[in-house]
């Protein structure tokens, strides 16, 4: 099967025409070029996966120590954003310095696609779980607040994972099953249908969905 995801960045939203005239709300990535940092073996690591390194510019004295010693043992030149994909074939032969490209995705075929949402910094209840809040008319004293939190006789605590105000988004988000629109090999795009996490320029990783619908 070989590797069954790529890197990329989310290059922003557009809208992509059928044939048929429908407008289909698309978001464009750019999908690779990758190389493999480094194969992780079952004998040696305990799993396989292989570690991936998205292919652009960086300083070298942007580069830790360990990471600088980590790219020259591998032979592989000095990346910025570098992640692990597991694989499910242990007889897999890719090695460090193979290449991973979009070509390896197809237009009709669902991925999931995951990156770091928006942060919105502090949000009440209402904004960040949806709380439906009190009455608005004049006199309530109860509109946004978040209501109880837990009985006195039962269960005479908060309940743990209570949701209350605090930092909203900025967090590991995965959108699943989205339906791969477009393919451009020559420009390493890939045009998926809906929105996916993070702004414009975030790093994202794109799998092949492992629950497909």
């Amino acid at each position: 099967m070989g590797v069954t995801g790529i890197l990329g960045i989310k290059l922003g939203m557009t809208q992509y025409f059928g044939e048929d005239g429908s407008s289909v709300p698309c978001t464009v990535l750019q999908a690779g070029p990758c190389v493999v940092v480094q194969r992780r073996s079952q004998e040696t690591d305990g799993y396989d996966a292989v570690q991936l390194g998205l292919v652009e510019f960086i300083k070298p004295q942007r580069l830790t120590k360990a990471m600088t010693g980590h790219f020259k043992k591998t032979g592989v030149a000095p990346m910025r954003y570098v992640r692990e994909i597991r694989l499910e074939e242990s007889k897999d032969e890719t090695k460090a310095g193979d290449r991973v490209l979009v070509d390896g995705f197809a237009a009709g075929e669902l991925v999931d696609v995951t990156g770091i949402s928006k942060g919105k910094g502090f949000a009440g209840g209402v904004k960040r779980w949806h709380y439906r809040g009190g009455d608005a008319s004049h006199g309530s004293m109860f509109h946004r607040a978040p209501g109880g939190i837990g009985a006195s006789s039962f269960p005479s605590r908060v309940w743990k994972g209570q949701h209350f105000p605090g930092h909203m988004g900025n967090e590991r988000e995965t959108s699943k099953n989205l339906k791969v629109i477009k393919i451009d090999t020559e420009e390493n795009l890939m045009l998926v249908r809906g929105a996916v996490p993070g702004p414009t320029g975030a790093y994202i990783l794109i799998r092949k969905a492992k629950k497909a619908k």
